[in-house]
């Protein structure tokens, strides 16, 4: 856990490296970064999905287990029987 000693010296050696005059434009710069990247992810979220795929018409269904599969499958995904 960090203590108040450690986060002091922690800004004691931020301030020491960068400078006291530094430190408000770092901060700045991390906060304007921050909001573009919650912007980036706001926008991928409201992307619409992609409408599915719609099935084949001359789909076939497994003769064991009834599962759809496509007409270039040999066999079945879920049972493993031939569907050819």
């Amino acid at each position: 856990m960090l203590g108040s000693q450690d986060l002091i010296v922690g800004l004691v050696i931020v301030v020491v490296l960068f400078g006291a005059k530094k430190i408000p434009e770092l901060a700045g710069s991390i906060g304007k970064s921050l909001k573009e990247f919650k912007k980036g992810v706001e926008a991928t979220e409201e992307e619409p999905a992609a409408p599915p795929a719609a099935a084949p018409s001359a789909a076939k269904a497994c003769a064991s287990c009834q599962l759809p599969v496509q007409p270039d499958w040999q066999h079945c995904p879920r049972c493993g029987a031939s569907t050819g």
